[in-house]
């Protein structure tokens, strides 16, 4: 089946959608403002005549190459393209101050393209697993599940407080219980306004709260960063140098691959996890945040093996494994492909093809990391104010384009105002379109999980899958709460200290 995926996408038509597409998505990712989520919600209106396989690899391909292309500016400049790329200019910057931002770009190109092997393999192993796995579930663990998705995201994507995240999670459920309910056709919250009937779409929502919030954000920012010019030194690390720091690539591979399976969480979770993994362990962890190798290794390895792993809960339970894989699955129901449990048994090819892409798209990120590094810098001398009018435009075509309503043109420019008033406020927007997308979902199955009881929700606490996760849930909102972390901590503390003595 995976040969079958490879040899699908070798004729020419793949082949040049395969290079655009990921020579586009290097370019968004590059440009300081235009994340990876963000290209790829205003790009699925463009694939919306193109057929289904077509329009998912364009996709992907623009997905993996944002997400790399971010590295650039993150090491030029110390401006990360994408949120993903922060942890890369810890090291990177410091490697270009040093005249060599030709190795350092070098060095993330080859670790972008391991990073993402490592999680292609983990996606075609663990996703048929999974799939098989998630044929147990029923409604009452589908529930928790969702749930799971919106508490995790939040706590992960807001660090520093993780109940900004749970607010914005929970946002995101309101907005989802917007419109027609599905099993009583009752209308919920729609203010006696006909075009809420059919509920928020999800495009024109996450257009507004990635684009059209960074347009009010670049308006608010008016100072520019200089462009500076790179080193004259070699791209192409030598094998010596890659090898070198092999189990830094595999350790950061592996963990960036789990922290796609957590759905909703993000790229730059997977750097950031990575790197201080790598520092807790190095023998050089003075050398990190100085220009340290094996830190731009773990980050540009952690958040590249993210994007083959979100793809896991994606296929496998239709959970996003982060925001833009949030606009994947949309796109595959516009499609008409259903990712979820029965995905393996419907169509089982998708989940052999979309590796099959990784890897072309993998190549393509080589050979245009490699050649075509110097070219690309160019792009960065267009005037930010120029750039987003373009985004605008796109924003108000990207909207409009699915169903022809200027309803949806106003919920993209309301979800943008909110969006940008959330970020002032330091509200991450990963839980808030989460939310959006797991509401229907958690809504559905909770429901239909009490009427299938005649009201009785015991089976949610008692069915062996439901109560472990239940229990992982309010762990986890728990261990968020300061004083009992740092309570639980130093219990640790003393009994390894009692342990040691």
């Amino acid at each position: 089946m995976l040969l079958g995926g490879i040899t699908h996408f070798l004729t020419p038509l793949s082949l040049f959608n395969i290079a655009w597409a990921t020579l586009l998505g290097i370019v968004i990712g590059a440009l300081p403002g235009l994340t990876a989520t963000m290209g790829v919600a205003l790009l699925v209106t463009l694939t919306y005549k193109m057929a289904p396989d077509q329009a998912i690899l364009c996709l992907m391909c623009i997905y993996s190459g944002a997400i790399y292309g971010g590295s650039r500016t993150a090491i030029l400049l110390a401006i990360p393209g994408t949120p993903a790329s922060a942890a890369t200019t810890l090291d990177g910057h410091p490697l270009a101050l040093q005249g060599r931002a030709g190795l350092a770009m070098g060095l993330a190109t080859t670790s972008s393209a391991l990073g993402t092997v490592i999680g292609i393999f983990a996606l075609a192993l663990i996703a048929p697993l999974l799939a098989e796995a998630a044929l147990k579930f029923g409604s009452y663990e589908f529930f928790w599940l969702a749930l799971f998705g919106v508490v995790i995201s939040g706590q992960l994507t807001a660090m520093d407080d993780p109940l900004k995240g749970y607010i914005a999670g929970i946002l995101g459920l309101m907005v989802a219980m917007v419109g027609m309910e599905t099993l009583h056709a009752h209308q919920r919250f729609t203010f006696g306004i006909p075009a809420l009937g059919g509920g928020v779409d999800l495009i024109p929502a996450m257009v507004g709260a990635f684009g059209f919030a960074e347009i009010l954000g670049v308006i608010k920012r008016t100072a520019q960063a200089r462009i500076v010019s790179s080193s004259e030194d070699r791209v192409v690390p030598k094998l010596s140098e890659i090898l070198k720091y092999w189990k830094t690539t595999m350790r950061s591979g592996v963990i960036g691959t789990f922290v796609g399976i957590v759905p909703g969480v993000g790229e730059d979770v997977g750097a950031w996890a990575s790197y201080a993994a790598a520092k807790r362990v190095s023998k050089e962890a003075h050398l990190f945040g100085k220009g340290s190798q094996e830190g731009l290794i773990a980050a540009e390895t952690g958040n590249s093996a993210v994007v083959p792993g979100a793809m896991i809960p994606t296929l496998t339970l239709a959970l996003p494994g982060s925001a833009a894989a949030a606009v994947l699955i949309a796109a595959m129901f516009i499609h008409g492909i259903r990712p979820g449990p029965l995905l393996m048994t419907e169509s089982p090819d998708v989940l052999y093809q979309i590796v099959a892409i990784l890897l072309f798209s993998t190549l393509a990120i080589l050979v245009f990391g490699l050649t075509l590094t110097k070219p690309l810098l160019t792009v960065l001398s267009v005037p930010r104010e120029r750039l987003m009018a373009v985004v605008y435009v796109l924003c108000v075509v990207g909207s409009f384009a699915i169903t022809q309503r200027m309803f949806d043109i106003y919920v993209m420019v309301a979800f943008g105002i909110v969006g940008f008033i959330l970020r002032e406020m330091k509200y991450p927007m990963a839980p808030l379109v989460l939310g959006i997308i797991l509401g229907d979902l958690l809504d559905l199955n909770l429901r239909r999980g009490l009427m299938l009881t005649n009201g009785d929700p015991t089976p949610f606490f008692t069915r062996p899958i439901s109560a472990v996760i239940c229990l992982i849930i309010v762990l986890t909102i728990l261990m968020s709460i300061p004083a009992i972390s740092m309570r639980v901590r130093a219990l640790f503390d003393t009994r390894r200290a009692g342990i040691d003595r």
